[in-house]
């Protein structure tokens, strides 16, 4: 036996110190992510494959949530990724609300700290509507419902310390922070800027190739 494993050392171990030195670079440095669902629509869609910066706000014991270095944390806009312990899934979301900021819903309007945020409608789907929100000086696009629905309205809440009140762009079709609660900054893992790839689930997988490489606001 120990023959046959030095055996197989010597012959690969090229290859394996490959594959343990890449799990070590997607586990702690980057990696990238499906999404799924239709959360995060119109911004990222079913199908894309996004890039996820994991050195964005801390550097990691690899494998593990812990972290060794804080960097940064995140602010208003950022598109987090975080394994949610209350949904018992790795989720995508904004950043909506950081640690102290006061925020409010109603009828698909936020408000923050007493401002209430800026919007322009940029496409109409009928029954749907996009717009462009200006989250306190960062502009991006959300879609909303035209009737709403009963997760368009919330009373003013002061974000906790450590925390962070995130929501989908689809934001009459998003399990975020309004049912699940703040985010705890332990659960982020990083953030997305970036589409790698992306394939049609309603089209037999094919690439859309329009959204390779697509920057994503």
């Amino acid at each position: 036996m120990k023959y046959s494993l030095a055996n197989f050392w010597r012959n690969n171990r090229s290859f394996v110190l490959f594959i343990l030195l890449m799990s070590i670079f997607r586990s702690a440095v980057a990696d990238w992510n499906t999404v799924p669902t239709g959360s995060m629509k119109p911004t990222i869609i079913e199908g894309d494959r996004i890039l996820v910066n994991k050195m964005a706000y801390d550097i990691r014991l690899p494998f593990t949530l812990i972290s060794l270095h804080k960097i940064a944390d995140p602010v208003r806009g950022d598109i987090i990724i975080f394994d949610s312990k209350i949904s018992d899934k790795r989720l995508v979301k904004r950043v909506i609300g950081v640690p102290g900021d006061v925020v409010a819903m109603s009828n698909n309007v936020i408000t923050i700290n007493g401002k209430i945020l800026d919007y322009q409608q940029i496409a109409n789907h009928g029954h749907e509507i996009d717009q462009l929100e200006n989250l306190l000086g960062t502009e991006h696009a959300i879609r909303v419902r035209e009737q709403g629905s009963r997760w368009a309205h919330f009373a003013p809440t002061i974000v906790p310390a450590n925390s962070y009140l995130a929501m989908g762009d689809n934001r009459d079709n998003s399990a975020d922070s309004r049912m699940i609660g703040f985010i705890p900054r332990h659960e982020i893992v990083g953030r997305t800027q970036q589409v790698v790839m992306s394939f049609n689930y309603d089209n037999y997988y094919i690439p859309r190739k329009n959204r390779f490489l697509e920057p994503l606001l």
